[in-house]
This record gives structure tokens, C-alpha cells and sequence, in this order.
């Protein structure tokens, strides 16, 4: 089998793929001089906010500075403790621990690996102010069973969608279900920017007036600064990128569900992987697939297989999950998620991949296991 190049994310090759109309829009606005707090942000919040049928939408710095707004916005502060999967990007805890909270990391669901909510139950405490739901991989958790749980000892759920815009539970978006919503405009997100970027969505009319106030230096409608605020928000040259490939968000989510259920086809018989579910295998729940993470026997070995054909792959977080960061004072076992991170992986799963690429990296796995 010959060899061919088939990177983990390929940038240079979204840029090219519609190079002219990028080009166009940032000319557009550099040529209007429009870089803070323009109509560009504003008519991509108000896109957002009909996408996601959802009441406020706040453009922010990053998904990072989005959760720490969230949780300001909401009264999370020193001595509350605030539960998530220890299947999350640090980013999650570090904004609870941020605010004055104490993340409490929690284990995962074998089926599907988001937050677990008997785990989340277990871990409530009379400290405990609220559950985030992280909407991993472009999936959206049972929001049922963790609103159940949250509605049954009076604490709070949010919504860490940095990976899950578009994802749907029941019909309804990730990042719509809790107090806040929010996501992630990493350059590798399922809408993603040419920076950083980030968002927070909420129904919630006084977190709102608060958000809008928090991202712009505590100031309000008539630049009075009325509270201690920071400088967090989305700047304008990404917002008017982010609009426009808003524009064919659709089109992307589907090709996303394509190459999934092309993976399920190919690899799906394997004995040695454990694949995530497939699309529409569970009528609840709409993926969108940000990544593609699998379980695999001997999961180290075939990483080293697959870069040997050109084929970039990895554990996901850098195979670390949050309560195996020592350094950051978290000592426990939590049995799934840690049998889970001996064997995680992600493959391939982006806009650039050709349905060459996609058969490719499937017939190298199964080479692989051939060969074992």
C-alpha cells in the first residue's frame, strides 16, 4: 500500500478551500476599520442566537474566558464546589478553580463517554453549587438524567459545549439546556476561527445583563463601569469569519455524520476497537462528530503504525484526563475513565478529509490488526 499524507488537522488546507471569500471578508472589514465590538459581531451573535434558538449570545476571547464568565455571571464563587467529567480539556476545571471553586472531577459513561450521572450524583456534597455537562466530541449528554439529578439536590447545571455546537438532544442544541451554554471557536473546533475565539449563550435574562457587562470591563449602555469586569471579547475580524462559515454550518455537520458512518461501515466489525455510536444509532441524540475517538486494543502500537503511513493520530487532552493532573492536587481512580484513557484515540475527522483519505486510514487500521 503506498503511502499518502493524511493529517490528524490539515489548516493550510481549510484556508485554501475557500481562500477568495476569506480573503473578501477580512478585506471588507479591514477596509471599514471595524475591529472591536462592530455589526460583524453583532450579526453573528444574532445568527448564532436564531441557530441555536436561543435568547442571548455573547462573543467572548476564547472558550476558556467563556466558562469563567459563565460562572461569574452566575454566583460561582470560593467555597463552591462545581462537578464535570474528568473526560475535559483542563480548560473546564481551571475556570471553576479560577472563580475560587474547587473542581470536582467525576467518572464517565462506558457506553459513550460523557458525564456520568449516577457519578455526578454520588459526588454531590453540601458544597456543591453546580454540575457541568461537557458536551464532548459532538456529542450532547442525557440532559435528563443530569437535569434529574441536578433538579433533585437544588444545584445548578451548565453546559461546556466547546466541542458540541450543533450536537442536539431530543431536538434541542448543546449549550441551550443549563443556566449557560458555552463554546469554543478554536481554529480546530467544528466552527472555527483563524485565533482564539469563544462564546457563552444563555435564556436567562439577569445572567445576561451580567455577561454583557463582564466581557467589556464591568461597563453598561452608557460606558459607566458599574462592576469589575475584564477584557474578553470576540474581535471582529473573527466574528465576520465566523459568520460566514456559519452560513454553510449545515452542509459541514452533515459531511461530519458522512465520514462517521463511513468509519462504522469500514471498521465497525473489529473485535479490537470499540467505535463511538454511530449516527442516528440512538434517536435521542444528533452527533455531529468534532472528533472521532475509538477505543483500541494496543492503542500505542497502532498510533506508531498509522504515522508510519502518514496518518496523524492521538489521545486525546495529550491522554490525560483532569484528576490524573498530580501536580494540580487531584489524587483518585476513577475506573472507567481511566480504562478509557489506556485505550482512547482519535483518527482523522475533519472538512478536509476526501473519502480516499477516510478509506485509507481504515484499511491501515485493519491492517494493523491483521498483522497483529
Amino acid at each position: 500500500m503506498s503511502v499518502r499524507s493524511v493529517p490528524f488537522f490539515n489548516y493550510q488546507a481549510v484556508f485554501k478551500a475557500k481562500e477568495d471569500e476569506y480573503m473578501a471578508v477580512l478585506r471588507d472589514v479591514l477596509a471599514r476599520g471595524a475591529y472591536i465590538m462592530q455589526r460583524d459581531l453583532s450579526e453573528f451573535e444574532d445568527n448564532l442566537k436564531s441557530f441555536l434558538k436561543v435568547k442571548h449570545v455573547f462573543g467572548v476571547a476564547d472558550g476558556t474566558n467563556a466558562i469563567i464568565l459563565g460562572l461569574r455571571a452566575c454566583g460561582v464563587g470560593p467555597g463552591d464546589e462545581v462537578i464535570l467529567p474528568s473526560h475535559t480539556y483542563v480548560a473546564t476545571a481551571a475556570a471553576v478553580q479560577l472563580v475560587g471553586g474547587t473542581p470536582v472531577p467525576v467518572d464517565i459513561r462506558a457506553d459513550d463517554h460523557m458525564l456520568d450521572a449516577a457519578a455526578a450524583e454520588a459526588a454531590i456534597s453540601p458544597r456543591t453549587k453546580a454540575i457541568i455537562a461537557v458536551q464532548v466530541n459532538g456529542r450532547t449528554c442525557d440532559m435528563d438524567a443530569l437535569r434529574d439529578v441536578a433538579d433533585r439536590h437544588g444545584v445548578m447545571v451548565l453546559e461546556d459545549a466547546a466541542q458540541g455546537l450543533g450536537s442536539r438532544f431530543k431536538g434541542k442544541c448543546a449549550g441551550t439546556f443549563g443556566k449557560f451554554g458555552t463554546f469554543s471557536f478554536y481554529p480546530a473546533k467544528l466552527l472555527g476561527c483563524f485565533g482564539d475565539g469563544g462564546a457563552v449563550v444563555t435564556d436567562d435574562d439577569a445572567i445576561a445583563e451580567r455577561l454583557g457587562l463582564l466581557r467589556d470591563h464591568g461597563r453598561n449602555a452608557d460606558g459607566q463601569v458599574v462592576e469589575w469586569g475584564t477584557n474578553s471579547r470576540l474581535d471582529n475580524m473573527q466574528a465576520a469569519i465566523l459568520d460566514f462559515k456559519l452560513k454553510t454550518y449545515d452542509e459541514d455537520m452533515a459531511r461530519r455524520r458522512q465520514i462517521a458512518a463511513a468509519y462504522q461501515s469500514l471498521l465497525g466489525d473489529l473485535e479490537q476497537l470499540r467505535l463511538p455510536p454511530a449516527p442516528d444509532a440512538d434517536p435521542r441524540h444528533f452527533d455531529v462528530y468534532q472528533n472521532y475517538e475509538i477505543e483500541a486494543d494496543r492503542r500505542d502500537e497502532l498510533r506508531a503504525f498509522l504515522k508510519e503511513r502518514g496518518i496523524g493520530a492521538m489521545p486525546q487532552w495529550a491522554g490525560t484526563p483532569i484528576h490524573g493532573f498530580r501536580e494540580l492536587g487531584f489524587d483518585m481512580r476513577l475506573p472507567v475513565t481511566d480504562r478509557f484513557f489506556e485505550r482512547c484515540l482519535m483518527i482523522p475527522m475533519n472538512m478536509s478529509l476526501s473519502d480516499d483519505d477516510v478509506a485509507y486510514v481504515a484499511d491501515n487500521v485493519r491492517e494493523f490488526y491483521r498483522r497483529a
